[in-house]
């Protein structure tokens, strides 16, 4: 792990914050970081999804929600912060028609998706449907790196996705939301659902069972078994 130098960390509602720093990577859409600010307190470093990448520099999505990222929140331009990644693996580099589904924080990771799959397949169609309970953000973001961008606020954006009308759909957000969605996914249809699940980790390595989750393939470890595992896997139980 090694200190990086923090190039912006912008406010982007109440309590949404955005954080670009220098590290040289080879991020993944799906993969996330281990981030810490701190010596001692609080003990663990915090795991947060990769939202973007140019190989020089890697970007994240958060939200304020405890005593680690409301450090966070307090950085500037120029601070430092330790970097641990990327870790775990990644969503599939599927093509087609994909809608990419996410909920609060979980969008974070949709906005790398929609620009790899994007590089790798130019002719796919890439749907994005995000789900709000405040304020909706980036959304000019988004709509530049897909075809298409639904908007929820305050609802269940899984309502405006029809799971029949797509090859794959990529979710990251509440386990309720990805439930849902994949709960729409009749027979066949569910193998085609993938899930990143945000378990409460501690190593981020697979060290500890912290972020354990049951799956048709017996308890796995979300950090390194994941955080990206088939809809059937974890739902179809």
């Amino acid at each position: 792990m090694a200190v990086s130098k923090i190039v912006r960390n912008e406010q982007y509602s109440r309590d949404f914050y955005g954080m670009t720093v220098e590290c040289p990577n080879q991020a993944r859409m799906g993969q996330f970081y281990m981030l810490r600010a701190w010596e001692n307190y609080p003990l663990l470093s915090r795991p947060i999804s990769v939202f973007d990448s140019d190989g020089k520099t890697v970007s994240f999505l958060y939200k304020v929600v405890g005593k680690g990222t409301e450090v966070f929140a307090g950085l500037k331009a120029g601070d430092g912060v330790t970097l641990q990644g990327p870790l775990g693996n990644s969503f599939p580099e599927v093509d087609g028609k994909v809608a990419l589904v996410g909920g609060g924080v979980g969008i974070a990771p949709l906005f790398l998706a929609a620009k790899q799959l994007r590089a790798a397949h130019p002719g796919c169609q890439l749907d994005l449907y995000l789900g709000f309970s405040g304020q909706a953000l980036l959304t000019d973001e988004y709509r530049r790196a897909a075809d298409s961008v639904t908007i929820d606020v305050g609802g269940f954006i899984t309502d405006k996705v029809d799971p029949s009308g797509y090859d794959h759909l990529l979710t990251c957000g509440p386990e309720i939301m990805m439930r849902a969605l994949y709960g729409k996914c009749k027979g066949a249809d569910a193998a085609k659902v993938y899930v990143s699940m945000e378990n409460r980790m501690a190593c981020g390595v697979g060290a500890c069972l912290v972020c354990s989750c049951r799956t048709a393939g017996g308890n796995k470890k979300v950090c390194k078994d994941g955080p990206v595992f088939k809809g059937k896997e974890v739902f179809g139980l």
